[in-house]
């Protein structure tokens, strides 16, 4: 936990204050939160299926970061019944659900640069 006079806190709390677009980010940041989103809202909400389809991240990053992701309210933790032992599913909140268009219009711009889209420089005002 940061201390809340370290001046890292200080301007985290101030670029919040500024523009909302600071603590989205803030919320999927992180090498695999927003994999781990879409990855849910394509049906892999179970640990295992998650760890199947992410291979390269560790059980312990992966718990860490679906617990910070169930922290900002993007997902839910939920038990499933009458399974032994108790089997646990992971379900996107509406906040989670929002985010999902988002995050495929992201991965579409990074591909049009990815795949050679000419960059140039924008109309001068």
């Amino acid at each position: 936990m940061r201390k809340q006079q370290s001046t890292n806190y200080v301007n985290e709390q101030f670029l919040f204050q500024v523009c909302e677009l600071n603590s989205a980010i803030a919320m999927i940041s992180g090498r695999w939160k927003s994999q781990i989103v879409y990855s849910i809202s394509q049906g892999n909400n179970r640990f295992h299926l998650l760890l199947q389809e992410l291979p390269n991240i560790s059980e312990t990053v992966l718990a860490r970061q679906l617990k910070e992701l169930e922290t900002h309210a993007l997902l839910v933790k939920k038990e499933i019944p009458d399974t032994v032992p108790m089997g646990i599913e992971y379900v996107l909140t509406n906040k989670g659900l929002d985010l999902v268009p988002i995050l495929k219009s992201l991965c579409d711009w990074g591909k049009e640069y990815a795949n050679g889209k000419e960059i140039s420089t924008g109309p001068v005002s």
